[in-house]
């Protein structure tokens, strides 16, 4: 649908989400695979978010941050599956310029909080590891409220920028959008405008809450191994390179994949590519983070095994 503008423009009114529409043999599949996942991915992150709530023992910064990050992915992919797994039941992949927008300003938003809450959590662990006697000074109430507050206020503050940098530019010609959900990218090569000062303005947005983050969290995990290191018992060096290669893997893999997707120029060659690299980071990422983050933990299986029992009992 189009409106008429001045000249020979027209201004779009929706758009054509196309997603994975040249499988079309693979809809039903696809539809089935992504229900499992967000309803795994749903309780998964609510279940954390419900013990560390309920479980004193659970009341620290760590599982503070962790459960934060739950809520986080919660969000996320609400914004992002239920209208994909309607499109691929209903085939009707058409959403509206202000829904569009309204979900990048969502979606955008999650992603800069979580860029920034992982840093906060990765410079959490440094303390804890590197520095145990003097982490209870350090990290006290009023800071990792402010440190998890600032992640928020910080990634809807730059979501809130781009969105209404989109809602400026004029759209006109197609109006199909090459992927599953409104990204920004696509939506920034479907504008008439001269896109310079918007991948300018992306680019230093990159900088600022993706590279700048991943940067830090590196060199977190880099004190923190060295710090491991340093252990004499193999059994300790052991358990704490475990928790702590699995925590950087998964940070690895969600900061590259947005460095990739964000920071590299969309090429026909990388296109598709960047598609299923946002599978990834929007889909698998929040899928995996509670296994990783919490419920390989012990103290998290300790308030589960005494919730189930809880439950269990007071049923009966």
């Amino acid at each position: 649908m189009t409106n008429p503008e001045k000249g020979n423009q027209t201004s779009i009114a929706e758009f054509n989400l196309l997603g994975f529409s040249t499988l079309p043999e693979l809809q039903i599949l696809l539809f089935l695979l992504f229900l499992v996942i967000y309803i795994a991915t749903m309780a998964g992150n609510i279940l954390i978010i419900v013990l560390v709530v309920t479980d004193q023992h659970l009341h620290t910064p760590m599982y503070f941050f962790l459960a934060n990050l739950s809520c986080l992915e919660t969000c996320y992919t609400s914004t992002i599956l239920p209208s994909f797994l309607a499109s691929l039941l209903t085939k009707d992949r058409t959403i509206s310029f202000s829904g569009c927008l309204t979900q990048y300003f969502c979606f955008g938003s999650m992603i800069a909080t979580e860029c920034l809450l992982l840093s906060v959590m990765s410079y959490d662990r440094y303390l804890a590891i590197c520095n145990p006697m003097h982490y209870a000074t350090r990290m006290s109430g009023r800071l990792y409220l402010q440190l998890a507050g600032g992640s928020w206020i910080g990634g809807f503050l730059c979501s809130g920028i781009i969105t209404f940098s989109i809602s400026q530019l004029t759209f006109c010609g197609s109006n199909g959008i090459d992927h599953f959900f409104c990204d920004l990218i696509p939506l920034i090569k479907l504008s008439c405008n001269d896109p310079q000062l918007m991948e300018i303005l992306l680019f230093t947005l990159c900088l600022i809450f993706l590279v700048v983050p991943f940067l830090l969290t590196l060199m977190s995990y880099i004190c923190i191994i060295v710090t491991i290191l340093r252990i004499p018992s193999t059994t300790g060096r052991k358990k704490a390179f475990s928790t702590c290669s699995s925590h950087l893997i998964v940070v690895s893999i969600f900061y590259g994949t947005l460095l990739i997707v964000y920071m590299f120029p969309t090429t026909n060659t990388l296109r598709d590519f960047k598609k299923v690299l946002s599978v990834i980071y929007t889909v698998l990422t929040p899928l995996v983070n509670p296994l990783i983050y919490s419920l390989r933990n012990k103290e998290v299986k300790e308030a589960l095994r005494k919730a189930s029992r809880k439950f269990v009992f007071g049923q009966c």
